[in-house]
């Protein structure tokens, strides 16, 4: 007897009849002869309903009351849900973040999980019912009502997982399994079978949506296995896994991109010490995450930084930002939100020299200008305007021989 968690995200759940279809899933797994305990998402739609209500209460609303009315979206679906296990003659219970007791910290709208008490789950399921349990959501150590981000239900299904001690984390989505590039843009694109916990990793934070990135890192510290599968149908999914279980690496996986980031650049700061913790310290103290920095230095002790940050902290980072850049005597702000970064992700390029410059002799080939250059020991990424991020994607998954057809190579073409 396994213990599986499944979590089912929005489309999943999108209306009653999907919810009794997840139902029925979700039976089929009970009897099958495993535990199983759901993680759901609140109705496809409904998270963005609830934040244009608040929106239309004020402009930057205050996050602890805002946590307040988006956890409400997830309870719904969970009494859903359970009504329907019931129905159908199976014992089910549902939780809230806080009836479970998933404890987070106090950083609304973006709270991290620090402790899940497991034992009213597992005495739900040592009566033999289904527990079915809100995911987005948790509660501080005053009781507040915390939610974790955008894709946070991910992170509650794998968390719980971990918790439980599962045998494996189910994430039903509207997609099959993980693929090379989006299959919108690339027609040839594969679904991999297995890809490692790393790969995945940077899949997800560099703009794939399969998967959110603290859910995968959560994955791969507790050593959870994680098999996304779609809703819509039966068909084996992509396995993510150790790195050891995977029998042979691409040098390229998979090709990303994202288009909600944007770049500023703060003109001749002075070259010394200091700086870039005088200019960084206030925008990381706002809880925004800055991604890829580039610094160039000038012979005329001044130097230009570069750096990217999330489009909806665009704004607030540039406010932040012309302040410090007064202190600093800098010559001026510079800013651009009509950018896209494109990355190539393989645990194969460990083992291969030319990977990077082959991609920028597939953009160059293309007329693409590349603005900014990221790079780690499995992934390579470039910041370029954003109307050519279609162009880019195709180039390199064909440059990189990822289409259906392709097989895993040895050297580099």
């Amino acid at each position: 007897m396994a213990l599986i968690v499944q979590k089912y995200g929005g489309t999943s759940v999108g209306d009653p009849d999907r919810i009794k279809r997840v139902a029925e899933r979700v039976i089929r797994t009970k009897e099958g002869g495993h535990r199983v305990a759901v993680v759901v998402s609140a109705m496809a739609g409904e998270t963005n309903r609830l934040v244009a209500l608040v929106q239309q209460m004020a402009e930057a609303p205050d996050e602890r009351e805002m946590d307040v009315i988006l956890s409400t979206g997830e309870q719904v679906t969970i009494g859903l849900l359970a009504i329907a296990l019931k129905a159908r003659g199976h014992g089910a219970k549902s939780f809230t973040g806080s009836q479970v007791r998933i404890l987070t910290d106090s950083a609304f709208t973006k709270a991290r999980i620090q402790k899940i008490d497991d034992k009213a789950i597992h005495e739900a399921l040592a009566r033999d019912e289904v527990v079915v349990v809100a995911g987005f959501q948790g509660i501080d150590e005053h009781g507040n009502i915390t939610t974790l981000g955008r894709g946070g239900s991910d992170t509650s299904a794998v968390a719980l997982a971990a918790a439980l001690g599962a045998d494996v984390c189910e994430i039903y989505t509207d997609v099959d399994g993980v693929y090379t590039t989006d299959p919108n843009i690339v027609p040839t694109a594969r679904k991999l079978d297995r890809v490692s916990y790393d790969e995945m990793l940077e899949m997800a934070s560099l703009g794939a949506k399969v998967l959110q990135t603290r859910s995968v890192l959560f994955a791969k510290k507790y050593n959870v296995p994680i098999h996304v599968r779609s809703s819509f149908n039966e068909s084996e999914g992509t396995l993510v896994t150790r790195e050891e279980d995977i029998m042979e690496a691409l040098v390229v996986s998979g090709v990303t991109y994202n288009r909600d980031e944007a770049k500023i650049t703060v003109v001749g700061v002075p070259d010394q010490p200091g700086v870039a913790a005088k200019l960084f310290g206030p925008i990381t103290a706002r809880n925004i995450v800055i991604d890829m920095i580039v610094q160039n230095v000038g012979t005329d002790g001044r130097t230009d930084l570069t750096f990217t940050v999330p489009k909806t902290d665009f704004k607030k980072s540039l406010e932040i930002v012309q302040a410090s850049a007064g202190e600093l005597k800098a010559r001026t702000v510079l800013s651009d939100d009509r950018i896209a970064k494109v990355s190539i992700i393989g645990m194969g390029m460990k083992n291969h020299a030319g990977v990077a410059s082959r991609m920028f002799e597939l953009l160059a080939c293309e007329g693409i200008n590349i603005q900014m250059i990221s790079t780690s020991e499995i992934k390579v990424s470039c910041v370029i305007e954003d109307k050519y991020t279609e162009l880019a994607v195709r180039a390199l998954h064909d440059g990189f021989g990822m289409g259906k057809e392709a097989v895993r190579v040895e050297k580099l073409p």
